[in-house]
């Protein structure tokens, strides 16, 4: 962020404020740890600020601090279009264009009068934000958070809930430290934030010790449904709405399973395609090590986008055809992949 922009932003945030901080649709907890970890911030100034999420999340991330205030667009309509109605500032975190939150909601936030600040680190960002903190070499959002209150001169200002709420996000987007998008500015700001009281080990333990028997049985479905595509060094999985259900599927069971397909020896690519009758789509996630590009792929041909090694994306055909179409892109690919 240019300096310009930070002594701006300051000057803004010095006196209190109506606030709404907004993640993307179907958050993960890089989008709930970071909008929360500056909730918490900017109450500390004595802003009136709340998150407004456009649905809900899982389970799993319903425990971190000041997760109970959070108002959901999709249950909460009247109320989260009068809180974004009166707010003087929006703040959109983990997404860059406004149709991520979902059409009505986006069509909502784009005739708001309040003034728009981005904090992102997803490619290709959309003009609508005054200001923007966009740099896609961020591990995360959460991580960009807590230089965004380092630049405002408030780094001693991070609390336990703070730190904890950002590291949430760092510790989930990075794939617990291990993807290439961690770097050592990353540990030093994670060693920072347990200075400050994030408990790291109770942390990972309330986000990925939590499962219940039928995610981890629905995560054996999904890992008999994996093929391997040799030729293309491509593995994928699919998961259809009847195993969904078969398993009782809660928001959030599938989180983190196209990374098995990923694991598979020598794959560059890895996907996953999971059935939604409910919305009428296929929901698809990728992932790819090196230089492959999922982002470019998705953006190509799934209506999506995201990071080089981790995009997301969905198609409106059937489950089969979805998958068909995917298996027939491959062949264009074959100088990346091989």
């Amino acid at each position: 962020m240019k300096t310009q922009d930070i002594t701006e932003v300051k000057a803004l945030l010095s006196a209190p404020k109506k606030i709404v901080i907004v993640p993307h649709r179907n958050p993960d907890g890089d989008a709930i740890g970071s909008t929360l970890g500056l909730m918490h911030y900017l109450k500390h100034y004595n802003h009136d600020v709340t998150v407004v999420s456009p649905n809900d999340y899982p389970h799993f991330l319903k425990w971190i601090p000041g997760e109970s205030t959070i108002v959901k667009f999709d249950t909460q309509r009247k109320t989260s279009e009068e809180l974004i109605k009166n707010a003087d500032i929006l703040f959109t975190l983990d997404f860059n264009a406004l149709h991520r939150t979902g059409h009505d909601m986006g069509d909502f936030l784009k005739h708001s009068d309040a003034l728009k600040i981005m904090i992102d680190h997803h490619q290709a960002p959309d003009d609508y934000a005054k200001y923007m903190y966009s740099d896609v070499t961020m591990s995360s959002t959460c991580e960009m958070v807590y230089n965004f209150i380092e630049m405002l001169g408030d780094a001693n200002k991070i609390s336990a809930d703070i730190a904890t709420c950002i590291y949430v996000g760092i510790m989930t987007d990075t794939g617990s430290f291990r993807f290439s998008s961690t770097t050592n500015r990353t540990h030093q700001v994670i060693a920072s934030l347990i200075e400050k009281g994030a408990n790291n080990t109770e942390i990972y333990n309330q986000v990925y010790d939590t499962n219940s028997i039928n995610r981890l049985q629905l995560l054996g479905r999904a890992l008999q449904n994996l093929k391997v595509v040799p030729e293309y060094n491509t593995a994928y999985i699919t998961l259809s709405q009847a195993e969904l259900d078969e398993f009782n599927f809660k928001k959030g069971d599938t989180e983190a399973v196209v990374d098995y397909a990923l694991s598979v020896k020598n794959t560059i690519l890895a996907a996953i395609f999971i059935e939604n009758t409910q919305e009428g789509i296929i929901k698809i996630s990728l992932r790819s090590k090196g230089d492959f590009s999922v982002n470019e792929l998705s953006r190509n041909y799934f209506n999506g986008g995201g990071h080089t090694n981790a995009a997301g994306g969905r198609s409106e055909s059937s489950l089969d055809d979805t998958v068909e179409k995917f298996i027939t892109i491959l062949p264009q690919y074959k100088s990346l992949l091989t």
